[in-house]
C-alpha cells in the first residue's frame, strides 16, 4: 500500500512539473513585495483553476489572497500553505517562488490523488500574501478559516532537508515615529527640535536593553524615514521599524513594552512628539507531533532532492562565494533546528539525506513565521527541503539566485511529493487524525489569541 500511494502521488507531482516550473520562474522573475502580489496572485489562481480548483478571489479582505477548494466527498479537510511574496531589493532571497510552486504541485497532486483512488477528503490551498511583512495567515486565523482544518502541511526552502520540530519566535513589527521641529543646524539648531536625535537615541536605548532581556529574544530594526538628506537642516520627522521577537508571544509582548518606554523615553530627551504603531505579529510555532512524524516518514521515503554532479558542480561555486565563517554561521542555525552536529556536514556542498526526526517544542528556531498562528488554529505540521548549497542564508542573493536553479527546482519537487504524500495518509487515518487533535488541544489549551491588533495595518500598506 505503501509503495502504491508513493508512486501514485510522486506521478501525480511529475505531471505538474511543467506548471511548477513555469509558475517558479514566473514568481522569481516577478517579485512583489508583502500585500502586492497582484500579478503573482493571479498567475497562481489561473492555473488552480486550470487544475480544476474551486477557486475564491480576492479572499478574506486580501486583494492578493485566495483560497482554492477540492471537495471529494465527506471527509477530513486537509490544508496546504504557500506564500508568494518577495523582499525589497533582493527579490525571492527567501525562495518563495519555489515555496509557491512546491506548494501547488503538493496540493494538485494531492487532489489528483483523491480523485483517482476515490479518497474521501477535502483539500484546501491557501494563498497567504505577506509573510514577510504583515502576516496574511494571521488575518485567516483571527478569521477563523483553519478552525475546522483537520491537518495542515506547510515547507520552506533551505540549504537542508528535515522537519520542523521546533517553534519558532514570535514576533510584532512596530512603527516608531518622532516628530520634532526644523531649524537651520548652524544658525538656529536650538529652535529646532531633532527627529533624527530621538530615533538616535532610542536604538542606542535598545543596543543597551538588550543585556536585560532573554538570550534567546531578538531586536533589529530599519529606518524608515530619516527626515531628509540635507545635514544643515534639524530633521523634523523620523521612523525606525522594529522586529522584536521572543519564543513565546507573552515574552514578546513583554519586551516590546520595554521598547516602547525606551522610545518614550527619546522623545522626551529630545522634545519631540512620538506615535507607537504596530503593524504585524506573529504566533510562535507549535510542531504538532503526530503530524511531523507523519510528515517525517514521508520525506525518508521520497528521499533527499536527486542531486546529480552538475547539480554539485553548481552548488560548489556558491559555497564558494561565502567564507568559511559565513558558512559555518549558517551551518550552525541549520543545525540548531535538526539537534545534528556540525561534523554531520562536513565535505558536502549539498544535503543528501533526510535529518533524523527531531521534537523538541520548548526550543525555538531563530526565524519567526506566520505558519505559528495557523499552528494554534489546527495541527500542523512543516519541513524543509534543500534548495541550494549548504550554508546558504536566507534573504541573501545567493539564495536567491538558487530559487531558479535546477537546486532549487529539485528541492521543490521532493517537497511537493513528501506533503502530498502526506496529506494523503493524514487523511485516510481517522486514528491519525483523532491523535492530531489530541495533541494540539494539549499544546495549545487556551486556544488562539491573535497577537495583532485589531487596528493593525501592514507596514507596506501606507
Amino acid at each position: 500500500m505503501a509503495e502504491f500511494e508513493l508512486s501514485s502521488v510522486e506521478k501525480a507531482v511529475k505531471g505538474h512539473l511543467p506548471k511548477a516550473l513555469e509558475l517558479s520562474r514566473s514568481l522569481r522573475e516577478h517579485p512583489e513585495l508583502p500585500d502586492q502580489e497582484f500579478e503573482s496572485s493571479r498567475k497562481m489562481v489561473e492555473i488552480l483553476k486550470e487544475a480544476g480548483f474551486e477557486v475564491t478571489y480576492p479572499y478574506a479582505g486580501y486583494e492578493t489572497a485566495f483560497h482554492a477548494l477540492f471537495d471529494n466527498g465527506d471527509g477530513p479537510e486537509v490544508a496546504i500553505l504557500t506564500e508568494y511574496d518577495a523582499l525589497p531589493e533582493i527579490g525571492h532571497g527567501c525562495g518563495h517562488n519555489l515555496l509557491g510552486a512546491g506548494s501547488f504541485a503538493a496540493a494538485v497532486a494531492l487532489k489528483d490523488y483523491c480523485r483517482e483512488t476515490g479518497l474521501r477528503a477535502t483539500v484546501k490551498y491557501f494563498g497567504c500574501p505577506a509573510e514577510e511583512d504583515g502576516g496574511g495567515k494571521v488575518f485567516f486565523a483571527r478569521a477563523g478559516y483553519f478552525d475546522k482544518v483537520d491537518a495542515v502541511f506547510a515547507w520552506h526552502p533551505g540549504p537542508a532537508n528535515y522537519v520542523s520540530g521546533q517553534g519558532c519566535l514570535a514576533v510584532t513589527g512596530v512603527l516608531y515615529s518622532f516628530k520634532g521641529r526644523t531649524a537651520h543646524a548652524a544658525g538656529a539648531p536650538f529652535a529646532g527640535r531633532s527627529a533624527l536625535d530621538a530615533a538616535e537615541l532610542m536604538n542606542v536605548g535598545c543596543n543597551y536593553l538588550r543585556e536585560h532581556i532573554i538570550p534567546e529574544a531578538r531586536l533589529h530594526y530599519a529606518y524608515r524615514d530619516v527626515g531628509g538628506a540635507a545635514p544643515n537642516v534639524v530633521q523634523e520627522s523620523a521612523c525606525v521599524h522594529y522586529y522584536i521577537r521572543a519564543p513565546r508571544v507573552a515574552q514578546m509582548l513583554d519586551i516590546k513594552r520595554r521598547v516602547d518606554d525606551v522610545a518614550r523615553g527619546a522623545a522626551l530627551m529630545t522634545g519631540t512628539a512620538l506615535t507607537i504603531r504596530e503593524v504585524d505579529g506573529f504566533s510562535d510555532y507549535v510542531p504538532n507531533r503526530a503530524l511531523s512524524e507523519l510528515l517525517w516518514q514521508c520525506m525518508r521515503e521520497v528521499g533527499a532532492p536527486a542531486w546529480d554532479e552538475a547539480d554539485r558542480a553548481l552548488a560548489a561555486q556558491f559555497a564558494a562565494t561565502l567564507s568559511a565563517g559565513e558558512r559555518a554561521d549558517n551551518l550552525a542555525s541549520t543545525l540548531s533546528a535538526t539537534d545534528l552536529p556540525l561534523s554531520h556536514y562536513a565535505g558536502k556542498d549539498l544535503d543528501d539525506g533526510i535529518a533524523p526526526f527531531f521534537y523538541d517544542p520548548k526550543t525555538a528556531e531563530p526565524g519567526s513565521t506566520d505558519v505559528g498562528d495557523v499552528s494554534y488554529c489546527a495541527p500542523t505540521a512543516q519541513c524543509y527541503y534543500a534548495a541550494g548549497a549548504l550554508g546558504t542564508g536566507g534573504h541573501t542573493w545567493q539564495m536567491a539566485a538558487q530559487s531558479c536553479s535546477p537546486l532549487g527546482f529539485k528541492g521543490m519537487l521532493a517537497a511537493a511529493a513528501a506533503m502530498a504524500l502526506a496529506g494523503a495518509r493524514a487523511a485516510a487515518d481517522p486514528a491519525l487524525l483523532a491523535l492530531a487533535r489530541e495533541q494540539h488541544a494539549q499544546s495549545c489549551p487556551d486556544g488562539y489569541t491573535c497577537p495583532m491588533p485589531e487596528n493593525a495595518v501592514p507596514a507596506y500598506v501606507e
